[in-house]
């Protein structure tokens, strides 16, 4: 059975520094690990998300984005930092998802910002967003400012460094789910 692994970032924009990351951290895990991937962001689930009183209410192809989400066996989650928090249609997608239904998902959080004052959104926001949910997030979260970037792709040694750190802790629940999944050359 293959692993299957959904990145989503939080951000309206595009381009897009979150979706960037997430999209980073998606390629180095596929290319250490023979897993499925998919990455997604909040404009996928657009315009239909924010009059979405419930998950049914979500036109047919972003319901089938976040039953995707639900159903993956791990997370990649970033979160692009306004004024010391993720964005409100962020929150929302996550109000709608049964609150079991990320119980022991290994989730790598990420999170990106103008500087290092957002730094510490992945610890006091997301951490117990996921909390909540009981997701096991990984122990290493990645935030990157905006000096982390050139043209707009992640690229300082030290971020990208942290990435391949967090990117390495999925290793156990890949394996724990299929003991033979081989590891990408």
């Amino acid at each position: 059975m293959a692993f299957r692994i959904v990145a989503f970032s939080g951000s309206l924009s595009a381009p897009s520094k979150t979706r960037a990351l997430v999209d980073l951290a998606l390629d180095k895990l596929t290319r250490r690990f023979d897993v499925i991937a998919a990455s997604y962001d909040l404009t996928d689930l657009q315009p239909s998300l924010g009059g979405a009183g419930r998950l049914e209410d979500l036109a047919p192809l972003p319901l089938t984005i976040v039953q995707s989400l639900v159903g993956a066996d791990a997370l990649i989650l970033g979160a692009p930092v306004y004024k010391g928090s993720y964005p409100g249609l962020f929150k929302h997608l996550f109000d709608l998802i049964d609150p079991e239904a990320l119980r022991h998902k290994p989730v790598l959080l990420t999170a990106t910002g103008g500087g290092d004052r957002h730094a510490l959104v992945i610890e006091h926001q997301l951490r117990p967003l996921m909390g909540f949910f009981e997701a096991a997030t990984l122990s290493t979260g990645v935030y990157a400012g905006a000096a982390d970037f050139r043209e707009g792709i992640p690229a300082s040694p030290a971020l990208l460094d942290r990435l391949d750190r967090a990117v390495d802790q999925f290793a156990p629940f890949i394996r724990r789910q299929n003991p033979a999944l081989p590891v990408a050359a």
